[in-house]
């Protein structure tokens, strides 16, 4: 039994890197690359932070898909993948938290008027605004889970007036949680901040569509931390041209990396980053290699995904 890795994307850590980090857990785990395949028949369990088209068929024993992240749509979906193959994601605090911080960073940049500032230094111009208040800020967050959860806490316990959002009633101690389609609206209608921390299901795909999008307040920020599909782009760039959303804050896209040629690059009302907003794995390395074990003893795997559900 081996384990194979691939990262399959730039701009992360390299496989050389992940399989030393992954060695700590366990310097005994037989661990193979494309550069180093050894013999295919024996890789059973695979970890992968991007799955590429090919390499299913390559794996005749492929019993376990492991990613190195939380979004798993690309997985399940993909189309090479046998139905009886497992996957598994990881939950882990180092990205939740980086996730949450991400979130409040750039709202923070809107409650302390940070974005007029760096327009009037570029014109030399002396311009104090008053920063808004944040106890008489509302702010929202879609998507509950591990992650959601965690960055609507975060706020709450900044002082925010905190909503969130989930398709199930979930309750949490001082956030007023909605759910459902009316309640989404409802959230949409009243948060100055919204932060969608949502994975990619047939039911998410499109959701900020033109009607969801004019739903929004006046002059509101919208920031996408979960997956690029959530937002219908062309109406995004249409409803920032009427004020609503007032800015949207992107660090993932629906097609990454970001064409050059993005009418989403130019737009004044538009910040993007690179699909970094939770980059580090901590301890939750350990969850792989526990994971091979658990795998290789028939015993129940960790943060196994539905595959039928995609999550």
């Amino acid at each position: 039994m081996a384990l194979m890795i691939e990262i399959g994307h730039d701009g992360w850590m390299t496989e050389a890197e992940l399989r030393a980090a992954l060695h700590k857990y366990d310097p005994a785990l037989d661990i193979r690359t494309r550069a180093e395949p050894g013999d295919l028949a024996d890789v059973t369990m695979l970890a992968v932070s991007r799955l590429a088209p090919d390499l299913p068929a390559m794996l005749p024993n492929l019993t376990l898909v492991q990613k190195l992240g939380a979004g798993v749509e690309t997985i399940v979906a993909h189309p090479a993948l046998a139905d009886d193959v497992r996957v598994t994601r990881l939950k882990s605090d180092a990205p939740a938290r980086e996730i949450a911080e991400w979130v409040l960073g750039y709202i923070l940049r809107e409650q302390r008027q940070m974005r007029q500032y760096e327009a009037a230094q570029q014109a030399a111009r002396w311009d104090p605004v008053a920063p808004r208040e944040t106890p008489e800020t509302r702010v929202g967050v879609l998507g509950l889970g591990f992650i959601g959860g965690r960055t609507a806490r975060l706020l709450r316990d900044l002082g925010f007036q905190t909503h969130g959002w989930s398709r199930s009633p979930k309750e949490i101690d001082g956030i007023t949680c909605h759910h459902e389609s009316k309640g989404l609206s409802t959230l949409l209608g009243q948060c100055d901040h919204v932060a969608a921390i949502l994975p990619s299901t047939p039911e998410t795909r499109g959701m900020m569509d033109a009607l969801r999008l004019a739903g929004m307040k006046p002059g509101a920020t919208l920031l996408n931390a979960g997956r690029g599909d959530l937002i219908d782009e062309p109406a995004l760039l249409t409803a920032l041209d009427a004020g609503r959303p007032g800015h949207a804050v992107l660090d993932v896209t629906s097609v990454e990396p970001l064409p050059g040629d993005s009418p989403l690059w130019s737009h004044p009302g538009v910040t993007i980053t690179p699909h970094v907003s939770g980059w580090h794995l901590g301890e939750a390395l350990a969850d792989v290699t526990a994971n091979y074990h658990r795998l290789r003893q028939g015993e129940p795997l960790l943060h196994e995904v539905d595959r039928q559900l995609g999550y």
